[in-house]
């Protein structure tokens, strides 16, 4: 409906407007905040009135009455210093249902990214560990924005970078060795940088009867290193001794087949865990294979025009191409860092032909977009093609208190307990009712609420009762035609129909904004205020117990607000029950 505006508002300013005109397409055509002052509004006429050097108002009258001549417009008043408020027509607004109806699951959909590939990159946790509740917030907003993406034409690719090549995997693997030594001698110590948690105990007995050769290393123990520290760097470089005492015991390819084996069953989980939570994806990325792939060597080379040494390192210069600072991309022991696979694995997805790259990340990623874009600067790809989405981390309530969480200490709330809990429609609904950027506080009690304080509820019981009325019109024995509905429907006259006509018409253009601002929450805010309607309409309209003809438009009008709920909802990975 805001398209077809929009194209009769560029029709309007065109003999107004004159040279000007195309500069201002689309421009201060929005959703008014207040109904009293229309459905739309447009500032057109301000943003003109400097260059036409004319009285603001004045405009917005010309204007006015160009866009009044047509059919899809209803009113149209000029107010305050040139706004221009339109109404749209009820006529426009029944036939709308018409169409909604026979769209059905398309309806919201576009051709808007036609023609454009996009990756999108989302979780990506370390295979050391289950998905926590912060990780369950970065799968439900990817997931919804690739959907999202997918609903306006884009093609969408969903990809997760496994980081198995890297330190955490030796620490993961020693830690399952250090509890494996533990399951024989009970008194033997576990370092603070270790990873902790029930999960690591699973891991070790599971590993003690796949690798019975670690399994009798475990009963001769391991001769630890001097000098234990408590916390900080110096704990960490404690853990790499202890890393490297562990190799000397084990073996360097049995110590790394434990690493390897639990971090292939930590990724199982993974796998499950977002299999239940509704979240598949096209392609996982092993970092392992980009080294041995030798992906990241090739990158390099491609770089070596603009890289340097110094101190023994191999430098890339990214402060050249915007970054803060050089970076380096090979240490002084011969080890590519973490930031050269970045680079390798990001130039690969522009190889892989993705147009976008978009990655949605924790917010302690902040520094990451300006080194990864001069990277592929330097490689001559557009750095405008990485795109990044920063999501803020998660607290927990319950009972009204915060819930005390450390990963450190092996505390953490996995995503699988809050699925439990609150169940996966609730987590994921409440995961993107706030902005990714903002932190969010997720009240469990709420979640579990079956009432309209509960915003997920708020909405599916929305959906249930459209399922129940048809129920019951089956159940009196009545019957419904589509045709006959929409020939009634200019019946639909009561100002909460108006209102729910036009939320039910304003998907389509929901759906494009949430998908251009990366915001799945604007889609998650829209149902909200769809169901607030859909509820106000149901409460004061009968339905069954009018008039034939005003029956079949409503109950029109009840069928197209059950098929936009249920595509909203589906655009958010949440289900829409026939009953509650």
């Amino acid at each position: 409906m805001k398209k077809a505006l929009s194209k009769l508002l560029e029709q309007a300013l065109l003999p107004v407007a004159g040279e000007h005109a195309g500069r201002l397409r689309h421009a201060g055509l929005e959703q008014a905040r207040d109904a009293r002052n229309g459905h739309y509004a447009s500032s057109a006429a301000m943003q003109l009135a400097g260059r036409l050097k004319r009285p603001p108002a004045d405009i917005a009258e010309e204007i006015a009455a160009g866009l009044s001549q047509h059919s899809l417009i209803g009113r149209v008043e000029t107010a305050g210093p040139g706004f221009i408020n339109i109404w749209l027509d009820p006529e426009a607004l029944q036939a709308e249902l018409g169409r909604i109806v026979a769209d059905g699951e398309a309806y919201g959909s576009s051709d808007l990214g036609a023609g454009r590939k996009v990756l999108v990159e989302f979780v990506s946790a370390n295979p050391t560990g289950p998905l926590h509740v912060g990780h369950g917030r970065l799968a439900a907003v990817g997931d919804c924005l690739a959907r999202l993406l997918e609903a306006t034409g884009h093609e969408v690719w969903r990809e997760y970078y496994v980081n198995d090549a890297g330190r955490q995997l030796a620490v993961l693997g020693l830690s399952v060795w250090l509890r494996m030594v533990q399951r024989e001698d009970a008194g033997a110590r576990f370092p603070d940088g270790a990873y902790r948690g029930e999960y690591v105990l699973d891991l070790a007995r599971r590993m003690a009867g796949e690798l019975p050769e670690a399994a009798e290393a475990a009963r001769k123990g391991m001769e630890w290193p001097k000098n234990e520290p408590t916390d900080g760097k110096d704990a960490d470089r404690y853990v790499d001794a202890l890393v490297n005492a562990a190799r000397e015991t084990l073996g360097d390819e049995l110590f790394a087949d434990i690493g390897r084996l639990a971090g292939e069953w930590v990724l199982d989980d993974i796998r499950d865990d977002l299999n239940q939570f509704g979240v598949q994806f096209d392609h996982w990325q092993s970092e392992r294979e980009l080294v041995t792939g030798g992906e990241i060597d090739a990158c390099l080379e491609k770089l070596a025009g603009v890289t340097y040494r110094q101190d023994g390192a191999l430098w890339f210069p990214a402060e050249k191409y915007g970054d803060e600072k050089d970076r380096v991309v090979v240490r002084a022991d011969g080890r590519s860092t973490y930031f050269a696979s970045d680079i390798a694995y990001h130039y690969g997805k522009r190889k892989r032909g993705a147009d976008v790259l978009l990655d949605v990340l924790g917010a302690d990623h902040h520094g990451y977009v300006g080194r990864v874009r001069a990277g592929l600067e330097a490689l001559g790809e557009p750095p405008s093609s990485l795109e990044v989405r920063l999501v803020q981390f998660v607290a927990l309530y319950r009972g009204g208190e915060r819930v005390a969480m450390s990963t450190r200490g092996g505390e953490f709330e996995t995503l699988r307990n809050l699925r439990e809990e609150v169940g996966v429609d609730a987590a994921r609904f409440f995961y993107v009712s706030r902005a990714g950027e903002q932190h969010l506080d997720f009240d469990l009690d709420l979640a579990r609420k079956q009432s309209s304080d509960n915003p997920v509820y708020y909405v599916q019981y929305a959906h249930a009762r459209v399922a129940s009325l048809f129920e019951k019109m089956q159940a009196r024995g009545m019957d419904f035609s589509q045709d006959e509905g929409a020939e009634h429907a200019s019946l639909l006259e009561h100002p909460r129909e108006i209102d729910l006509m036009l939320a039910l018409a304003r998907l389509p253009e929901t759906v494009e904004q949430a998908a251009v601002q990366r915001a799945p929450q604007v889609l998650a805010h829209y149902l909200i205020g769809l169901a607030q309607a859909f509820h106000g309409w149901y409460n004061h309209c009968k339905v069954l117990d009018a008039e034939s003809g005003l029956r079949g438009a409503r109950l029109l009008l009840a069928q197209a607000s059950g098929q936009v709920l249920r595509n909203g909802l589906g655009l958010l990975g949440v289900s829409a029950p026939r009953s509650m």
